[in-house]
């Protein structure tokens, strides 16, 4: 028959549960007796038993149908197990079905109850065959299976939610009567007939995870981003929790609700990205790439047809940067432009068009500040939950959208719903309990008010486990009939007529949660991503292709907002000092050759700068700015300082030449800084020493007679040398012979002497000055010319 219970055997007689029954009057009457003559309990102790009625733990793993109709066979699996030291003999295993429940107040009770309570617990069903366990050992667990028509279950006709309960009544040898062991509840809804006002239900799906991808980009022409990690592929892999959400949301009446960084980062990985290894990165592997494309193809087809909503990119904290981020100035600016970034990135990668004026703080808890920074953020309406804007008067759940000011629609969220399946739903046990619960709690909103049909939205934990997951889908596969609830989309159901009664009125500064303030981003992080953008911003006006730059370092700054470094607190500061190292990187590739001292003789002349350029593009919009520390005995271009643009091309130095005059001998100091063309001081400045050592016409004169003995010397020297050549050739020349043919004849003019150079001042003397412009392209040194200039050089003159 369908309705025998299963486990190892038949249920007893009748004759033996009269027995059975007999007995316990029989041990109880004494017991009873004595409990009159002592003082009064509280109503609480007088309801519950004593804790042995938690001895055995009954587990309820399976209920099928989660809803059942009229006609139905009602199924119900789990396990005993024994916790208790003693073993337990002569025990029944019962199916309790109590009456119908008029509130979700109710059902929170019986939820909240652990051990069996006389004057709330339902009889066992007399309708349904009792298990029969002769013997439980301490620690050893049993299976039991109960499998029961609907009509033996009795319920009403008109349907609603009912409290079953599995027990077990048994003996120990320390109690040797029957008392209930243990027992555990669940929750039946039961709707034969479709509700003549359906609620509308709209379930959050949401696509998020921790940001993954650094600021750094590889050196090719694609310029692959490189990945901090490659645990987002973990979450791609089939049965990973990414690769659940997807598969699970095929099919659902779902919004989907997702992160814009998300998308871009598998949508990176599907092409080409490297992982961090070190100090370098190396490429990603090739499974990792098919997995990524896999997981994207997956979800456009889920999407299609179905409503999406684009967070601001990287889901940025929104309380963090209300109560944090305000005092810091820029905040705002990068929440808009993460806003500003969602729609296309979801667009390009999904090829649907999302809503994007929808802001979702933390577990949705708002006060005035949130809701200034939501819509100063371009979003219009907030979603929010009902334990934050509370409806204290009413008897019954209103409809989520709210009118809350200034054009900004509040959609509080129910928090029961949405908090349904966050812990633990590994177990069996847990997921088939939270289930049922979500059921009743649905068809019970609908009944309190059968004749208003009101919208009601869900939205779950951000990142649901695998196993929170299929729980969530569970729920929603089970109202899948439609009977109490039909669903409809979060753009819909922001724009359902609102409440009148319902609350519109957001919570006071001093009623956000504290355990929520303490986990937001501390003031110093918005302090490190304004460094950072103000670093960005002088950087790209120098650049030829800023969006080699400017894209994935922004990105990144953003990325230090998410919402996902909540308890995560020493990650996000690793994070933004890898972000910072990134850029300061790129920006110290562009940089002053270190110069040692210089010796200037003479009254004017040309003192050289470098700058050379690391990076894979030229600079430009670059000035620079050679100053001296004492404009009366050295100046630069005929005053203390001089400016002189500069442009160095990808992997090259450019040197920069400036005019100086020297009034004085003497040392001074000289500082060479760069500027961008709008006077933001670039990089370091770097500093030098030129001695000057004028040289005056005493000094002149005493060189130039230095040089006229020295050639006076020389000419008496070829006097001498002429003359034992003409004595050495008479010697082997006979009187009546000329010359032999091929000697050079005598001119007057001695041999010309090969280790001779130029005369100092002809063309190609290495003394001659040489018209130049001070930043001639010639002066391009190319990428070797990097290292500091030697000890002792001349400046050019």
């Amino acid at each position: 028959m369908a309705e025998a219970a299963a486990f190892q055997g038949t249920g007893p007689s009748p004759a033996r549960r009269w027995l059975r029954r007999t007995l316990t009057v029989a041990v109880g009457a004494p017991l009873l007796a004595g409990l009159l003559q002592t003082p009064s309990a509280t109503p609480a102790q007088a309801a519950e038993e004593n804790p042995v009625s938690r001895t055995v733990d009954v587990s309820i793993d399976t209920l099928t149908p989660s809803a059942p109709v009229e006609g139905d066979t009602v199924t119900v699996t789990g396990t005993l197990t024994n916790r208790g030291k003693r073993v337990i003999t002569d025990a029944t295993v019962n199916l309790r079905v109590g009456p119908r429940m008029d509130s979700r107040s109710e059902i929170d009770q019986v939820a909240g109850r652990k051990g069996f309570r006389s004057d709330s617990d339902p009889q066992p069903l007399d309708t349904v065959p009792e298990i029969d366990i002769p013997r439980l050992e301490a620690g050893v667990s049993r299976d039991f299976r109960f499998s029961v028509p609907v009509a033996k279950l009795g319920l009403d006709d008109e349907g609603g939610v009912y409290q079953l309960g599995v027990s077990l009544t048994g003996q120990t040898s320390q109690q040797q009567y029957d008392r209930v062991l243990g027992i555990e509840r669940t929750f039946l809804p039961y709707q034969p007939e479709p509700t003549s006002k359906r609620t509308q239900l709209t379930y959050l799906w949401p696509l998020i995870s921790s940001a993954h991808v650094s600021a750094d980009t590889a050196s090719d022409e694609q310029q692959s981003p490189v990945f901090q990690d490659d645990e987002l592929a973990e979450e791609l892999r089939p049965g990973g929790r990414l690769d659940e959400m997807v598969t699970l949301g095929q099919g659902l009446p779902v919004t989907w609700v997702i992160d814009p960084d998300l998308l871009a980062s598998v949508d990176a990985m599907a092409n080409s990205y490297r992982v961090k290894d070190g100090t370098g990165h190396t490429a990603g592997l090739k499974e990792n790439k098919e997995l990524a494309q896999r997981w994207l193809g997956m979800l456009e087809k889920a999407v299609q047809g179905r409503k999406v909503v684009a967070l601001p990119f990287a889901d940025p904290d929104l309380a963090s940067v209300a109560h944090r981020g305000k005092a810091v100035p820029g905040s705002l600016e990068h929440l808009q432009s993460a806003t500003a970034l969602a729609g296309s990135t979801v667009e390009t990668v999904l090829h649907v068009r999302p809503a994007t004026d929808f802001a979702w703080p933390v577990e949705g808890a708002v006060d005035p500040s949130i809701m200034a920074v939501a819509t100063s953020a371009g979003a219009r309406k907030v979603i929010a939950r009902s334990d934050s804007i509370r409806d204290g008067g009413l008897a019954y759940t209103p409809t989520a959208a709210r009118p809350v000011g200034g054009g900004t629609t509040a959609v509080v969220s129910d928090a029961g719903l949405s908090t349904a399946f966050q812990g633990d739903m590994v177990r069996a046990e847990t997921s088939t309990l939270a289930v049922q619960e979500f059921l009743a709690q649905t068809l019970a909103i609908t009944l309190e008010q059968p004749q208003d049909q009101r919208s009601v939205v869900v939205a779950p934990q951000r990142q649901p486990s695998v196993a929170q997951a299929q729980a969530m889908a569970a729920a929603v596969r089970g109202l899948g009939a439609r009977r109490w609830t039909q669903p409809i989309d979060l753009v819909a159901a922001a724009a359902v007529k609102p409440d009148p009664d319902a609350s519109t009125r957001v919570p006071a500064a001093s009623k956000y949660p504290k355990k929520l303030r303490d986990g937001e981003l501390p003031v110093q992080a918005f302090r490190d991503m304004k460094s950072t953008r103000d670093e960005l911003d002088d950087f790209q006006v120098i650049l030829t292709d800023a969006t080699r730059v400017v894209p994935p370092v922004g990105s990144a700054i953003n990325r230090e907002m998410s919402t996902s470094w909540r308890g995560r607190a020493g990650a996000a500061a690793i994070y933004r000092v890898d972000v910072q190292d990134v850029l300061q990187r790129l920006t110290k590739s562009v940089v002053l050759v270190d110069k040692s001292a210089l010796t200037l003789s003479g009254r004017s002349a040309t003192i050289p700068v470098t700058v050379q350029n690391k990076l894979l593009q030229d600079v430009e919009g670059l000035v620079l700015r050679l100053t001296s520390s004492n404009g009366t005995r050295l100046k630069v271009d005929g005053g203390t300082s001089a400016d002189l643009p500069i442009t160095v091309r990808a992997g090259h130095s450019q040197s920069v030449k400036f005019p100086a005059s020297a009034n004085a001998n003497g040392q001074v100091s000289m500082t060479a800084q760069l500027y961008t063309v709008d006077g933001t001081p670039y990089g370091t400045p770097m500093t030098f020493s030129v001695k000057v050592s004028e040289m005056t016409p005493t000094v002149m004169l005493v060189i130039a007679g230095g040089v006229l003995l020295l050639v006076l010397a020389g000419v008496r020297m070829y006097s001498q040398r002429k003359r034992l050549a003409a004595r050495a050739a008479e010697n082997r020349t006979e009187p009546e012979t000329g010359p032999e043919p091929g000697t050079a004849q005598e001119t007057g003019a001695g041999p010309v002497d090969a280790t001779a150079g130029p005369v100092d001042g002809a063309p190609g003397s290495a003394t001659a000055d040489r018209a130049e412009h001070p930043s001639d392209l010639d002066a391009d040194t190319g990428s070797e010319s990097g290292d500091p200039s030697g000890p002792g050089e001349k400046v050019d003159r």
